[in-house]
């Protein structure tokens, strides 16, 4: 399938809150069912690429494993889950921050905030067959060179036959969607030229799928104001 999903896939289904530490750090209750929420395919940028931040945004990354979807349904169940997947890649949901705190004190929804082109920074694709035990990979995250989250999928909430099993009783899912799991503590803010790089990698620690972008200023288009 290689990238073929980033040109099938009709929609992103990001999960929000799936590690305990992350629901913490920003001061949110720990879920008691999957939550999820929608990113345009227009989002995408291949690793390689560029992030374009909008003036007066401030941008937040999250590492993810990506799940993605090779055989569609609809109220799939958990034990069979396993046979909709085509495989898994590396991504970082980008957050503007600050605009989804704003939207967040109004009782808004905040697709702006997550939605923006370039907003979901995305790597090679992974075979399925590759990964043994996606429950035990280790997601890392580094700008410029420092280490800003560094995490281990064993800590999600919800495994992934419990996230397809919950998105596909509320909406179908269809061949290249990808499932964003939900990121480890550690984020923060990506500015203006940094580089940033990611990591995942087996319980063995043998380097499964890298991401790298740049941060550069979006000209045009929204800008942020209080």
């Amino acid at each position: 399938m290689a990238t073929a999903f980033v040109q099938r896939g009709k929609k992103i289904v990001a999960i929000g809150r799936n590690y305990a530490a992350h629901a913490k750090e920003l001061n949110n209750a720990t879920p008691t069912e999957p939550f999820f929420f929608l990113k345009p395919t227009t989002s995408y940028v291949l690793s390689g690429g560029q992030v374009e931040i909008p003036k007066g945004i401030i941008a937040h990354h999250e590492v993810e494993l990506g799940l993605v979807i090779g055989k569609g349904g609809r109220d799939i169940a958990q034990s069979n889950a396993d046979a909709h997947v085509a495989g898994y890649t590396l991504a970082v949901d980008m957050t503007a921050r600050n605009l989804q705190d704003k939207v967040k004190k109004q009782g808004l929804p905040w697709s702006a905030a997550k939605g923006f082109d370039s907003f979901t920074p995305i790597g090679s694709f992974i075979p399925r067959e590759a990964i043994s035990e996606p429950h035990d990979l280790r997601l890392q995250l580094k700008i410029n060179g420092i280490v800003k989250q560094d995490g281990t999928t064993s800590d999600m909430i919800f495994h992934i036959p419990r996230l397809i099993e919950h998105i596909s009783s509320i909406m179908t899912l269809e061949e290249g969607d990808l499932i964003l799991t939900g990121t480890p503590s550690g984020v923060g803010p990506v500015e203006v030229g940094d580089k940033v790089e990611c990591f995942l990698a087996d319980s063995s620690g043998k380097q499964l799928a890298t991401l790298d972008f740049t941060a550069v200023t979006r000209e045009g288009g929204y800008a942020f104001k209080l």
